[in-house]
């Protein structure tokens, strides 16, 4: 039996569209309580994600990893992380990470792999993430959308485990992309 379908794992009573967003969809969930007693949750909606780690090969030089410094109207301050976006109605997760890659770096990937899939906040939304590897990188030119405030940031690959323990890079979907490669033998970061 699927657990979507087990009435003790998924005990749905009612949903309730709230607001329908241009990349988001925000719904009341009711639900049954070990009791029966009704529980409510505020639920975002997601059509899903890719983030990308992209490596940049330079004769002589060490690997570099290419973040971006964003800004996080969320969190109002710029936060180092890799470049990564919402899927289109319909997109390919593939085609994403390499648009996204493109739009937001302004490297284009020979090659893209795919490393995994993961919820990124399955407390609060049900958007699945898929993480991609880009290699054989080569300049494009950003092409940012008219509402993104986005910088490439080349980063030494062996500097980013020391980011992570400073604090500096504080976005999860990042740390785990990089520490996910790291372990499958992908990147050095140490």
């Amino acid at each position: 039996m699927n657990h979507s379908d087990d009435p003790k794992r998924n005990p749905h009573v009612s949903r309730t569209l709230l607001r329908r967003g241009a990349k988001f969809d925000f719904e009341l969930l009711t639900l049954a309580g070990a009791d029966g007693t009704p529980l409510t949750r505020e639920i975002i909606r997601h059509r899903g994600s890719v983030v990308i780690l992209p490596i940049l090969e330079v004769p002589g030089k060490a690997p570099q990893v290419v973040f971006i410094r964003n800004f996080r109207p969320s969190c109002e301050s710029w936060l180092l992380e890799l470049p990564a976006g919402t899927l289109e109605p319909g997109e390919d997760p593939g085609v994403c990470a390499g648009r996204e890659l493109e739009e937001e770096t302004g490297y284009k990937a020979a090659t893209l792999t795919p490393l995994t899939r993961f919820h990124t906040s399955p407390g609060m939304t049900d958007e699945l993430m898929g993480a991609y590897l880009a290699t054989g990188l080569t300049p494009v030119g950003q092409s940012l959308e008219a509402d993104e405030r986005i910088l490439p940031v080349p980063i030494p690959a062996s500097e980013c485990f020391s980011l992570i323990r400073r604090g500096d890079l504080a976005d999860g979907k990042s740390m785990l992309t990089l520490l996910l490669a790291a372990r499958m033998g992908l990147i050095s970061i140490e």
